[in-house]
């Protein structure tokens, strides 16, 4: 604490009283963790920064940061620098940044890296603005002599991504929420899953998803098949892991117009590490509390001055807090790049992914909230649950570019062969002697083939610059669903087992019950999309875009023979304005929709009665502003509306029919601060506010109900400081207020705040060492859940050490 003490009385002094009040509370004795503590912190930075913005620049600043085509930084990248009386030359970082002081006028910028082909850009001083620029260097044709810099040396913050727009737009010109965790996050904070990356960004939660699979709730929006990886669909219920992935991006909002269907909240991407020809080998081996065993590995090597082989590969043996569960899962993922020439790219990759582990649906509740057991009370029988995914994955990119003309295509085939088979709690009696407990299990195969093509076009006509995008995706999908019923001593579907002591042996017969699935669904999708980025003056920006779907669905019920099909033709519109008054900020609004087919995300609800249904609706109206209060820090802020539409709700006349009147709206306001608050401290912080109600009765609520998993407020705060040149300091804090277990809003799981810390040790240039402490003040909290009677109970105490080592 001395440390923090330390840090907080160098801030310069542009409030003493506000400082003096922030500076007493961390010094109290009495110090709890709590909403408090957060806001404190929060202050801190908005003190630090209030002196960075009273800061008035002296002269002329160019800044900016190079990369490659796949937006990896170039480091040690030669900038020259002339006017017609000046002369300079300047170098870009490790993170690919550069910054440089000039005078008014107009300069042309050369940057020229080994292995890409050298590119000039103009930049005018004269009208006494700073400029921020971007510089994307295409590869000249060769992979030995590519430089690219460990995904760690691009910090916390990115500059611009490809998913949002197919193009590589800089993050403070695309107009949407966008949180990326980057590969130095990542590791900094030891993140092996899609529940680890949401808990640190605003207006994201992690479902339960019944403790099978991964699913999130973006602004009030559940999905388990808003799943993406390099921005193709990746759709199937199960655990996915980090061990291959450069970032993680989720982009909130209705993303129809560059994704298709679903997405109705917001989506996650992963982007995976592609081979380079960079030199890297890395072993990271983890350890710590509850057995947990992690062995990873990372090979990136160039085979020819044209061809470089990478592959990663992951190792797990773990158990869990909660009694009898543990896991485990391997992988691996080789890639190949080919450059045959300085205006092609071809990328090839396959990965085989396998993840095991214990069912395990949680606690049940009592009295409207989490019951009073143990938290690692297991219900059921652990010996006859389990879970189980197999993922194999083929996947293929081309690049091409002519002149101002660029083409891609993205192909990805997946094999998915997951099940499981669990125990389910159920209500406690009223005397809490006894917990009803029922079972069953679940399979589906799936094999998708997804095909992108796109097209990208610059211009500039009648004084207007146009980024075009034309493309077309096509999509195949076959899926086989089946289930089955546990039925106890071979006869009951429910049995009741000691509230003390649920766990059990009783024998189980699973066979299927009358209303089991049994059915095969095949899915065809074909869309084609145009989008034009227009950029009609330095200070002003318009994204507009259309896309239409055709997405035929044919259900076949292998038990009656029924064959059903629905047919949807999508028409999803994007309209985005950028306004910027200064160079560093933005100012946007934009309107998205997207649609989900009546058959639900994972294509297992169609009936003979929604069959009839219109696809459900959501509409997004946002505004926010983007500052780059640095070339390091940025703040992110958005305001928003949310609709729902077209959702079920049973005919008040007829309880016999569904009507298509339910409604949903979600209004919140999220912001951001990521960067670099001095050279030595890095900071991640976020606020969501949320509101998600039901506005119209549907099928499952009243109008009035909470949406659950959808807390009001969240705030997360993660520090990481240098404390020496080889030893780092990093603390977090994450703080979520109370929300509801269902949508019925009986059951409240409580709000809470929880601390986790690290330091990290630089032992050598090739040996680097991780200790992690999770939940570091050993708080009870329940992370989420999927009903009322299936609550996940969060981790207490858990230390992880994990040790990184490069040749």
């Amino acid at each position: 604490m001395k440390t923090v003490f330390k840090i907080i009385e160098t801030i310069p002094d542009k409030s003493p009283s506000l400082e003096r009040s922030i500076v007493k509370a961390f010094r109290s004795p009495s110090l709890s963790v709590n909403l408090k503590i957060v806001g404190s912190a929060f202050l801190l930075i908005w003190l630090a920064l209030s002196g960075a913005a009273q800061t008035k620049l002296s002269s002329r600043n160019v800044r900016g940061q190079i990369f490659d085509q796949n937006h990896a930084a170039i480091p040690n990248a030669r900038i020259l620098i002339r006017s017609a009386n000046f002369t300079a030359t300047v170098a870009s970082g490790t993170d690919g940044e550069f910054s440089v002081t000039l005078e008014p006028d107009q300069y042309t910028l050369t940057v020229d890296a080994e292995g890409f082909v050298k590119v000039s850009r103009q930049v005018d001083l004269r009208d006494g603005k700073s400029d921020s620029i971007e510089i994307v260097l295409q590869i000249a044709g060769s992979i030995a002599s590519v430089t690219i810099t460990a995904a760690e040396g691009i910090g916390y913050r990115t500059e611009s991504l490809m998913s949002a727009t197919k193009t590589l737009t800089p993050l403070r010109d695309t107009p949407q929420s966008i949180s990326v965790m980057t590969n130095e996050r990542l590791k900094d904070q030891s993140m092996a899953s899609i529940g680890d990356v949401v808990n640190y960004i605003p207006g994201v939660l992690s479902h339960q998803g019944e403790n099978n699979r991964d699913q999130i709730v973006i602004r009030g929006v559940s999905s388990s098949a808003d799943f993406f990886l390099n921005g193709v669909r990746d759709d199937v219920q199960y655990y996915r892991d980090l061990y291959n992935v450069d970032r993680v991006e989720v982009l909130k909002g209705p993303n129809a117009m560059i994704f298709g269907r679903g997405g109705g909240g917001g989506l996650i991407n992963r982007v995976t590490k592609q081979a380079a020809g960079s030199g890297i080998r890395e072993f990271t081996f983890q350890g710590g509390s509850f057995n947990d065993k992690r062995l990873s590995a990372d090979f990136d090597q160039a085979l020819s001055h044209k061809a470089a082989f990478r592959v990663n590969g992951i190792y797990e043996s773990s158990d869990s807090f909660r009694a009898f569960v543990d896991r485990k899962r391997y992988g691996i993922n080789p890639t190949l790049t080919l450059v045959p020439d300085a205006n092609t790219r071809v990328t090839l990759g396959y990965e085989h992914f396998y993840d095991g582990r214990v069912a395990d649906r949680g606690i049940p509740s009592f009295g409207g909230r989490p019951a009073d057991v143990p938290i690692e009370t297991y219900f059921g029988n652990p010996d006859d649950a389990y879970v189980r995914a197999s993922v194999n994955l083929l996947t293929g990119s081309i690049q091409h570019q002519v002149g101002q003309l660029s083409f891609q295509n993205r192909t990805m085939f997946g094999d998915y062969d997951r099940g499981y088979q669990n125990f389910v709690p159920g209500a406690v009696n009223a005397a809490k002697t006894l917990v009803a407990l029922t079972a069953y299990n679940n399979s589906t195969k799936r094999r998708n083939l997804f095909s992108q093509n796109d097209l990208v076009y610059v211009f500039t006509g009648l004084g207007l610059r146009h980024t075009i995008l034309g493309g077309a995706e096509l999509g195949w999908q076959s899926t086989d669903n089946f289930r089955n019923t546990g039925f106890f001593n071979d006869s009951a579907t429910t049995i009741q087992v000691p509230y003390a002591n649920p766990v059990i042996n009783t024998p189980v017969t699973f066979r299927q019950s009358a209303t089991d699935a049994d059915n095969h669904v095949t899915t065809r999708l074909a869309a084609t999309y145009l989008q034009d980025q227009i950029e009609v003056s330095r200070r002003f920006q318009v994204v507009t875009g259309l896309r239409f779907d055709y997405f035929d669905l044919r259900f076949h019920n292998n038990r009656n023979g029924d064959d059903l099909r629905r047919l949807d033709r999508l028409v999803s519109p994007r309209l985005g304005l950028v306004f910027k008054p200064l160079e560093p900020v933005s100012v946007y609004g934009s309107y998205s929709v997207s649609y989900l087919p009546s058959s639900g995300d994972q294509f297992s609800s169609l009936t003979a009665i929604t069959q009839q249904v219109k696809p459900e609706k959501f509409s997004n109206y946002e505004v926010g502003l983007k500052w780059d209060i640095r070339p390091n820090l940025s703040l992110t802020t958005a305001l928003y509306r949310q609709d729902r539409t077209n959702t079920r709700a049973t005919d008040p006349n007829d309880p016999t029919r569904i009507l298509q009147t339910g409604s949903q709206r979600t209004k919140g306001f999220e912001a951001e601060l990521n960067g670099s608050l001095t050279r030595a401290w890095q900071v991640v912080g976020g606020y969501a506010h949320q509101n998600a109600i039901i506005t119209n009765s549907t099928t499952a609520a009243k109008a009035g109900a909470n949406v659950a998993m959808v807390p009001h407020d969240t705030v997360s705060l993660w520090n990481k400081y240098q404390l020496v040149r080889r030893v780092a300091l990093g603390v977090g804090v994450t703080h979520h207020t109370d929300m509801f277990a269902a949508i019925d809003n009986t059951v409240v799981l409580p709000g809470y705040t929880k601390v986790d810390a690290a330091l990290y040790f630089l032992l050598s240039e090739k040996w680097k060492l991780q200790a992690h402490l999770d939940n570091a003040l050993n708080q009870r909290y329940y992370l989420n859940a999927d009903g009322n009677n299936n609550i996940s109970p969060g981790s207490p105490r858990g230390v992880r050490l994990t040790l990184i080592a490069r040749f």
